[in-house]
């Protein structure tokens, strides 16, 4: 799609397509699309229709809502335009942009819907979708991942996924899924609705559950307000707490190392790898959760989860040929399980929450990654409580038996160490711990592992209780890391994707594995098919005046 790298941080004085506003418990979210705004060229931003640098700074303005407004406790979002609450994704940059672009994109787009539904549910800032005009395809999903809904009754707004009908792809930022599982649509109304263009509106919208109320112009205002103030109402959010500013994250790039203050990068292009080492903390945490506050962004867990967050990202849509990610710790783990205790002893503080969902999101976009994942634990790790999770979300695991005797034979062995963090909030979108997951359908094996809680972990514990996958001894290391590498970037990506994602999500099925799971496979495979990316697919001859030419054959 473009040769240059996409940033992922931004700030509100730096948006094209956003207006924030706040007013005491109420914040409002104003969309208004630049049209000449795209993130590279080619397209119009038209009718409100967005890209990925208008969701960019979507989810900016989220987490700042999260973090630096804990007075705010509802959010409305609605749009800057008349008569268009938004029109989805943008179709020409969805016709221009490459099969692994879109996937991408759809992907990152779902993330923040989740963030959106993630604050309603966590954090006591509940979503309003104020739909003041027509809302298509991904602008009905922005609003469906709102909890209330209201649509302006004028006779010509309506919503609609008109994606099937109109372009033979699917609603792929979670639409299906949360009309039938969020919004409780009925099956064939959900059905009706999804191959129908021009939607639904007014009194029908409300009665088929597509929207909670259907408000008369002369009073929408007036009626929004209302509602926001009920939402808010419902709220235990502190109404005098100060903010914590996201301060600029400080980032480097060079020689193929991108840097941070407690993760770093190396990119080894050659093997198609890349080594990741996160940092434990230096000291022991502050002495009270005001303190913590004071600290502000330099909060080693919040430093070291908005690091990991934007690498993520960064890698994700910069690197998508170094398929492989090897994560190492540095520290020490005693220190980790310190900040740990102390989120979880003040958890029911609005600022220690906030670091735990944060951690738990940013953990869920590992876990949704479609990257091999590897951890390596050795000695001088700091593998232990939430950095452990690293490690259960690898795909597979090493860790050195004893220590390398020809470069250190007195260090420490190389040790895990399983904390309270682990068995509580850093759930999966499985809506299990990583812990659970490992263990499902053996509950003496989680047991016996959930008792060896505090306690550190060598290699020979580590494997007997099923928490890593090989444990090598110091001959046999660096050629059992060198081989599991290697045989990584020998196998199809493509194959590998579809392993990776089938195994990380064992146990119930939810709303969100379904959408990264079922929509998003589904969304995948049409994309890459001639019927809707073809030079005679709906998306190719969309706006032409042509109509799509489709293989009739049902697959």
């Amino acid at each position: 799609m473009t040769d240059e790298r996409v940033e992922f941080r931004v700030s509100p004085d730096r948006y094209r397509h956003w207006r924030v506003s706040c007013d005491g418990p109420v914040a409002t979210l104003v969309m208004d699309v630049d049209e000449q705004g795209g993130l590279v060229p080619g397209y119009e931003l038209k009718l409100n229709s967005y890209d990925l640098g208008v969701d960019i700074e979507l989810y900016d303005a989220v987490q700042r809502l999260r973090f630096e407004h804990p007075e705010v406790r509802a959010v409305v979002i609605t749009s800057g335009k008349p008569k268009i609450f938004c029109a989805g994704a943008n179709i020409r940059m969805l016709a221009a942009s490459p099969h692994g672009w879109k996937v991408n994109f759809c992907k990152f787009t779902n993330e923040t819907r989740n963030g959106i539904e993630d604050a309603t549910a966590s954090s006591g800032q509940t979503y309003l979708a104020a739909v003041n005009g027509t809302a298509s395809g991904g602008g009905y999903e922005l609003a469906l991942a709102c909890e209330h809904i209201m649509l302006i009754d004028d006779r010509s707004s309506a919503v609609s996924l008109p994606e099937l009908p109109l372009l033979g792809v699917l609603p792929g930022t979670g639409g299906l899924t949360r009309v039938s599982d969020k919004r409780h649509v009925r099956r064939d109304l959900a059905d009706y609705f999804s191959t129908k263009a021009e939607g639904v509106g007014g009194k029908k919208a409300v009665q088929w559950r597509l929207v909670d109320e259907a408000v008369p112009r002369p009073r929408w205002d007036e009626t929004v307000a209302e509602r926001a103030a009920e939402l808010a109402g419902r709220s235990s959010r502190p109404q005098d707490a100060q903010g914590v500013a996201l301060t600029p994250l400080g980032k480097t790039r060079e020689d193929g190392t991108i840097r941070y203050g407690h993760v770093e990068a190396r990119l080894d292009r050659d093997a198609g790898s890349i080594d990741i080492s996160v940092k434990g903390p230096q000291t022991g945490p502050p002495a009270g959760i005001d303190a913590a506050k004071g600290q502000g962004a330099a909060f080693w867990p919040l430093a070291v989860t908005r690091e990991l967050d934007d690498l993520i990202l960064d890698l994700r849509t910069n690197e998508p040929e170094l398929g492989t990610w090897v994560f190492r710790t540095e520290g020490d783990p005693a220190k980790v399980l310190a900040y740990d205790e102390f989120l979880l002893a003040n958890a029911t503080d609005w600022f220690a929450n906030e670091v735990l969902h944060y951690l738990k999101r940013t953990l869920r976009r590992l876990d949704v990654t479609s990257r091999s994942l590897i951890a390596v634990i050795e000695p001088g790790s700091c593998f232990a409580g939430s950095l452990l999770e690293l490690a259960l979300a690898a795909d597979r695991s090493f860790q050195l038996a004893g220590v390398f005797e020809d470069q250190d034979p007195d260090a420490e062995p190389a040790a895990i160490t399983l904390g309270d963090i682990n068995a509580g909030p850093l759930t999966m979108s499985n809506g299990l711990t990583r812990l659970q997951t490992r263990f499902w359908g053996d509950e003496a094996g989680y047991e016996a592992a959930a008792k060896r809680r505090g306690t550190p972990l060598e290699a020979e514990d580590a494997a007997e209780l099923g928490l890593i996958t090989f444990a090598p001894d110091d001959i046999d290391w660096d050629e059992e890391i060198r081989i599991a590498t290697e045989e990584r970037a020998s196998f199809s990506p493509d194959a590998l994707t579809g392993l990776e994602a089938n195994y990380r999500f064992a146990g119930p099925e939810t709303m969100e594995t379904k959408i990264f799971g079922r929509l998003s496979a589904w969304q995948n495979w049409i994309f890459n098919r001639p019927n809707a990316a073809g030079p005679d697919g709906a998306l190719r001859r969309f706006g032409t005046g042509q109509r799509a030419v489709f293989d009739r054959k049902r697959v």
